[in-house]
């Protein structure tokens, strides 16, 4: 694996290099593909002389070329298709042609052929075939075409696909985990949601700059190929420490192609559910698609429209009693045009949006009185250019991508958060008043982008060198508006007297916000207040004039006035400034690699560099991230030389630049500006101001470094006969400079009070300023920083078996075992850890088995297709259960329990109990998703009848479980929480020509 003297001494070399290119980048090469076919003649000599056409009706290009002295042909720049047509033209020989040849883009798959005297007898040697072995790379991953995921039981969406890959973890959101993504968030105490995935369409990432998730909808008839590629992943592609899914959409034909559809489902079509939350629902889904030529042979279009409609009853668990009706419209819209200007030059526009509206959530433990309306989706632009010279392709595009996310409450009221302490409340009792917000965002990404490939056959091999450019900028805006100017977490009423140190302390069901070390900072506020006099007189009971951080811990909470809800006041936020801001962040990127072929070697060497700069609502420069280098190599070897068998090694680095959600944390100059209060004797005490120039919320410390993932990979894969595939992996994974916000009171001061919890320049987990790269505390709440210890290790092994569709069927077998374990769950987002000494990663008892991940997983899927118009498939997963930790709740996240304080490494705290990190799992659970569709030919066209049915055994096995030791007022630790949906199925018609 690449060190890190190895990476800092490639970047002045590097950069030297990079700069000096005014062509390359970082952008992906046209999402194209390569055949090596290999000619013999009737002694099964190589065949020199043979001129090789290949051609396919789903693109405007047709290749040709003739083969060498080995007998071989190199032909690139092909689009992705399964129906390729391979023309032999060789002196002696009757022409002869083989057709379904499949191109995979980002891959040179082999195919050989043996001419007889007066016919050619084909023979795949290998990669004609999805199912086959592409023995020059050493990437891991999985093509998905249209044909293979319409003829299995799948949501009819792109995310929704991700999980027929090897390895991917369910996931409720579309965002699924791999490997050693997280898959975990104390925010919520949510599992099945990553934030380490990219998400590609057309050759421009379309991953959300803000939230890390996908940040496009589409209908998934526009698809000609989708790649998910969970390791090796080259230098060309940023990411890789989650999946990369690669969507690579139709361009039309000569010839007019399209469909209608219409697929419908409702609660009569579902099973009870044994859980209680019976629910009535429909939904329907219509689209077409319409494909062709404007011009034939030179100008193609594909169009696509989608309409998707869903209302879903919202009943309580607890008394199966409707609470609302949802309501969900979604709307997508595509239009591809492609225009081969010259045998060399094309010219591809494209265009698609995607609104969603959605009348409340669809959530039963979202009270109505939480409930909000959302709406979402924006349109999205992309215009490319492509010249080919003989063995040379420059490519440039623009891309414009919009996305809005705006929330809107059910309820204009104040929203009160009520803890307590002990107790049996229900999660009405916890939640009172309104979702509290109004909140508009928008999520906005422009990109440029330059690549270039170039192919060179020489005595020493073939290579293909591949370089590229991007410029992106990406813009994040917010207006958001509190509902009655803020929001209040207030104490139980029957807790009334509640000293500020049990208010800190455990014991409670609810959320809090105020915590451990924010007593200096109520006394600074104190010092600095007019009303000194006034706080002296409450809190000052010894009468030395000052107000000790003891004193602040014997304050006991008592007062109701003013509160919204008769509770108890203890923390109010106080929207002061209301006002609408962007931040936004810039970035540049180049790789370089060179694949080289030769004899049955291929070593694939390459580096990315990256530079990040993030620019606060002011519009000024608040950080610029050193350009990093992330070296990757491969090296594979075809064992036997016949293109079938393979082994092979990786080593590399994967960056994960720092997201907008950190640009606005630390740029958010000139909106809203929040005041964080307690309540003191008859009065609330600001003690500290989120937002505004006055005191920046954070700053980005000068030492923070950009977060990476380093990857160590071997694996082996053969074929056999002509469709079937066999690979084994082997990886093992590294994260670190894990990013997080830190309280430099807690961290930083030399004369810390480490009898409450801070840190003093003798105990173990101080982190002089030097650390963060100051010579003095900076003026700001919080600093982003690399997080000190921080680490997440991966180790895990994959064994898939694959059948090509051939003989009338086509299936995939796969397990996968995940060795995960960490000491942080952070991702680019501000949790807890750098805000309370007990939660550092260095602190005892933090390391254990990483939250959200799932051991074990088996997979499997498989289609059979009579000859008279049935086809029959189905689905199967397995997984043994997730891993959670026992937790309690605090501010919103699930935070792990704790011990009575005691004092480690010079610190008194209340530390981790033992085992609470990643010691539970969750029940294994499996499901069983099957499908029939018949096809009826027409005289022009087909009809095609569905049904899906998900979950036929209706097996309604807990997927999770409560992992909050004093439950959520719904349910108790260890009971489930969610449960497979029960079986429902599917109806769908569709008329295609």
């Amino acid at each position: 694996m690449a060190s890190n003297h190895l990476v800092k001494g490639l970047k002045r070399s590097a950069l030297t290099v990079a700069l000096g290119m005014c062509f390359v980048g970082a952008a992906l090469a046209a999402e194209t593909g390569g055949l090596r076919v290999t000619i013999t003649g009737t002694d099964g000599a190589p065949l020199a002389g043979a001129t090789v056409t290949v051609s396919s009706p789903d693109s405007l290009v047709t290749r040709s070329g003739v083969t060498e002295a080995d007998g071989s042909v190199r032909l690139q720049g092909l689009d992705p298709s399964t129906n390729y047509t391979v023309v032999v033209d060789a002196p002696g020989y009757d022409n002869f042609s083989a057709t379904n040849v499949a191109v995979v883009s980002g891959k040179n798959l082999s195919v050989g052929y043996a001419l007889g005297v007066a016919s050619l007898d084909t023979v795949i040697v290998t990669g004609a075939s999805l199912a086959a072995v592409d023995t020059t790379s050493a990437t891991v991953g999985t093509t998905l075409t249209l044909d293979m995921v319409e003829s299995l039981p799948t949501a009819r969406n792109y995310q929704s696909y991700l999980q027929l890959v090897p390895g991917v973890k369910p996931s409720a959101t579309g965002n699924p985990s791999s490997k050693s993504g997280v898959n975990y968030s104390d925010i919520g105490g949510t599992s099945g949601q990553s934030t380490d995935n990219v998400y590609y369409l057309d050759g421009v990432n379309v991953t959300d700059p803000n939230s890390g998730t996908f940040g496009a909808n589409f209908n998934s008839e526009i698809i000609q190929e989708q790649q998910v590629l969970t390791g090796g992943v080259p230098a060309e592609y940023e990411g890789g420490s989650g999946l990369i899914s690669k969507v690579v959409t139709k361009s039309g034909s000569d010839e007019f192609h399209g469909s209608i559809n219409y697929y419908l489902q409702n609660d009569s079509l579902v099973a009870d559910d044994k859980h209680g939350e019976s629910a009535g629902f429909s939904t329907y889904d219509a689209a077409l698609t319409l494909g062709g030529p404007i011009i034939k042979e030179k100008l193609w279009f594909f169009g696509s429209y989608q309409i998707k409609n869903r209302s879903d009853d919202v009943v309580n668990p607890l008394n199966d009693q409707l609470m609302r009706t949802v309501d969900t419209d979604q709307d997508y819209a595509f239009f591809k045009t492609t225009w081969q200007i010259t045998d060399n030059d094309r010219l591809t526009a494209l265009f698609f949006n995607d609104p969603y509206e959605r009348s409340g959530s669809t959530s039963s433990s979202t009270l109505n009185n939480r409930d909000s309306a959302r709406k979402q989706g924006g349109d999205n632009y992309k215009i490319e250019y492509t010249h080919d010279w003989d063995n040379l392709r420059l490519s440039a595009y623009g891309f414009r991508h919009e996305a809005e996310i705006t929330t809107i409450a059910a309820e204009a009221a104040v929203r009160n958060d009520v803890a307590y302490f002990g107790g049996n409340p229900t999660n009405a009792d916890l939640q009172l008043g309104g979702v509290g917000t109004n909140l508009e965002t928008w999520a906005n990404r422009d990109e440029f982008g330059l690549t270039l490939e170039y192919w060179l056959d020489t005595s020493f091999g073939s290579h293909t060198f591949k370089a590229g450019y991007t410029s992106s900028e990406n813009t994040y805006k917010e207006d958001l508006q509190y509902s009655g100017g803020g929001y209040y977490r207030s104490i139980a009423a029957e807790d009334a007297g509640v000293t500020f140190e049990q208010y800190i302390g455990g014991g409670w069901t609810g959320s809090r916000t105020i915590a451990n070390g924010d007593q200096t900072r109520i006394i600074d506020a104190i010092n600095a207040s007019a009303d000194k006099a006034f706080y002296l007189g409450v809190l000052d009971t010894n009468n030395d004039g000052a107000v000790s951080q003891d004193e602040v811990n014997a304050y006991q909470f008592t007062s109701t006035a003013g509160n919204p809800n008769g509770q108890v006041n203890g923390y109010r936020l106080l929207q002061s400034v209301v006002a609408p801001y962007d931040v936004t962040s810039k970035g540049k990127a180049f790789y370089l690699q060179d694949t080289w072929t030769m004899n049955q070697w291929t070593i694939n060497a390459g580096f990315r560099t990256e530079q990040w700069s993030h620019y606060a609502s002011t519009g000024e420069k608040v950080y610029t991230f050193d350009w990093d280098i992330a070296p990757r190599l491969s090296v594979v070897y075809d064992l036997n030389g016949d293109g079938r068998s393979k082994i092979w090694g990786f080593a590399g680095r994967y960056y994960d630049p720092i997201r907008n959600n950190m640009t606005d944390f630390a740029g958010n100059l000139t909106g809203s500006v929040l005041d964080e209060q307690v309540f003191i004797g008859d009065r609330w005490l600001t003690y500290r101001t989120r937002g505004g120039p006055k005191t920046p919320d954070a700053l980005f410390a000068p030492s923070t470094k950009t977060p990476y993932t380093d990857e160590f990979l071997i694996g082996y894969a053969t074929t056999f006969g002509t469709d079937l595939s066999l690979s084994v992996t082997y990886t093992e994974r590294q994260t670190r400079d894990i990013l997080e916000d830190y309280d430099l009171a807690l961290y930083a001061d030399p004369d810390g009070d480490t009898s409450n919890g801070y840190a003093d320049e003798n105990s173990d987990l101080y982190l002089p300023y030097s650390y963060f790269g100051y010579d003095g505390k900076p003026n700001s709440n919080y600093v982003i920083a690399t997080l000190a210890g921080g680490k997440r290790n991966y180790k895990g092994f994959e064994v898939t078996l694959q059948k090509q569709k051939s003989n009338n069927w086509q299936g995939m077998l796969s397990y996968t075992h995940n060795a995960a374990k960490g000491n942080t769950n952070s991702d680019s987002n501000a949790d807890f850890q750098g805000d309370w000494l007990a939660l550092d990663p260095r602190a005892p008892n933090a390391y254990g088995n990483q939250p959200g991940n799932i051991e074990h997983q088996f997979k499997a899927f498989g289609s059979y297709f009579f000859d008279w118009g049935l086809e029959l498939s189905g689905v199967f997963n397995w997984n043994s259960g997730v891993s959670y930790s026992r937790t309690q709740l605090i501010a919103s996240r699930h935070l792990p329990l704790m011990d009575d304080p005691y004092e480690w490494g010079g610190v008194v705290d209340s530390w981790i109990a033992s085992g609470m990190i990643g010691s539970e799992t969750a029940p294994a659970y499996y499901t069983l998703d099957v499908r029939a569709k018949y096809n009826y030919e027409l005289p022009v066209g087909k009809l095609e009848f569905f049904l899906d049915v998900f979950n036929i055994l209706d097996k309604q096995s807990a997927t999770t479980e409560q992992d909050l030791f004093d439950g959520d007022g719904v349910y108790a630790f260890g009971e489930a929480t969610d449960w497979v949906e029960p079986r429902r199925a599917y109806l769908g018609v569709r008329y295609s020509f």
